[in-house]
């Protein structure tokens, strides 16, 4: 694609975007688009119920990523074997980090990445104990208590209903940078040092900060292929808000066929607008009330994102603002359906400890660039071992 002429390139591109983008519109967007057409026009076209393919959302990206930077001549000395290993890396291929071409490529025809490299190994090792213990007992022992408040209970209460969102939003960090940890563990292993994906996103005192933060390599995959594409910041002001917040929406519905997805992106992009107004009215705010804005703000918008129906995240928000309640403790039910072989009381302070984590400690990727012991690794490598007695998945294979 990249030695040809320039028509044949541009028309090898709008092939392998539309392609590309069409598999994916299929498997995922075809039942949300009948939803919609028949609830407007009284239609019933039947749905297909079409079962969605682990990760499809992670490599139609990397592949449109291939193909646009073959366009761009980017990848002119790679052949299809190259492309075929580009887009099968297992470490990374279901759940991100989302790679591009032109730091993947150069490091796998490397030959000093075919060879064993121990300390790689051990480093690689040490990032997957670290990944596994975040998800094994941090994100799947805190989500009964997130899970009873979105699934099963029909209403509630002040503190019911913050401390469902509150889980959500620490099993929601600990799942998925888990998965990354582990993915870069086991990428170091053979030598390919996969981006960073998340950088104590929690910590940020504004809501472009926290972006810049959190699954960093999907909001670079959308500064690169369709913020700029679209003009970037290159006309205007207004302009600019507008090509904002298509790439919120763009990412919200990336994140899910449903309209809580695209309430939830949305959202996203209207609280980087008043940011971005702000900041160029030239007034300031203090670190700690803009970290306190941020984190409830992300907090609040996760229940749009983990809800399955817009009646569930009303139900979860309604019980936020319930001040009524607020004196009310858990209710017997609540308390039933959070109970698991662990107690209440150790998940609960295995919340908190989960808080404090993402709020004080440094971020777990920059320990592999320190010095690590043999028995650390075996600590939390056996403390996951006995936690995996519970079945569970990430959260990001839906995507």
């Amino acid at each position: 694609m990249g030695g040809g002429s320039y028509l044949k390139r541009k028309s090898l591109l709008i092939l392998g975007v539309v392609f590309n983008l069409g598999i994916l519109g299929y498997y995922k967007y075809y039942d949300f688009f009948v939803e919609n057409i028949n609830y407007i026009f009284k239609t019933n076209i039947p749905l297909l119920h079409i079962l969605l393919p682990l990760g499809i959302s992670f490599f139609t990206f990397q592949q449109l990523s291939f193909v646009i930077d073959s366009y761009y001549r980017k990848n002119l000395r790679y052949d299809f074997l190259s492309y075929s290993l580009f887009v099968t890396f297992f470490p990374q291929l279901i759940a991100g980090p989302i790679v591009l071409p032109t730091e993947m490529l150069p490091q796998f025809e490397n030959e000093k990445n075919k060879l064993i490299n121990y300390e790689n190994m051990n480093r690689g090792l040490y990032l997957f104990s670290i990944g596994l213990a975040k998800k094994v007992i941090i994100a799947d022992s805190i989500a009964s208590f997130a899970n009873a408040g979105f699934d099963m209970m029909e209403s509630l209460n002040f503190i019911e209903a913050w401390l469902t969102s509150i889980s959500y939003t620490m099993q929601l960090y600990f799942d998925f940078s888990g998965y990354c940890d582990m993915a870069m563990g086991i990428g170091l292993m053979f030598n390919i040092v996969l981006p960073i994906n998340f950088n104590s996103p929690y910590k940020s005192t504004n809501i472009q900060e926290f972006w810049q933060k959190w699954h960093m390599t999907l909001g670079r995959f959308m500064m690169n292929y369709l913020y700029i594409p679209l003009g970037g910041n290159r006309h205007g002001k207004r302009r600019t808000l507008i090509n904002l917040l298509i790439i919120f929406l763009a990412s919200g519905i990336w994140h899910g066929a449903g309209w809580n997805f695209i309430i939830w992106g949305g959202l996203h992009g209207l609280g980087i607008l008043i940011h971005r107004m702000w900041k160029s009215s030239g007034r300031k705010m203090n670190k700690l009330i803009g970290w306190f804005i941020t984190f409830n703000y992300v907090n609040l918008l996760w229940v749009f994102f983990r809800a399955e129906t817009l009646d569930v995240a009303i139900k979860v928000i309604r019980g936020m603002f319930d001040i009524k309640s607020i004196f009310n403790f858990l209710s017997i039910n609540y308390k039933t359906f959070i109970y698991n072989d662990l107690g209440n009381k150790v998940i609960f302070l295995i919340l908190i400890f989960s808080i404090i984590l993402s709020l004080i400690f440094k971020n777990s990727i920059l320990k592999k660039e320190t010095r690590f012991s043999k028995y650390e690794i075996g600590i939390y490598i056996s403390m996951s071992l006995i936690f995996m007695n519970r079945i569970s998945t990430f959260l990001y294979f839906n995507f």
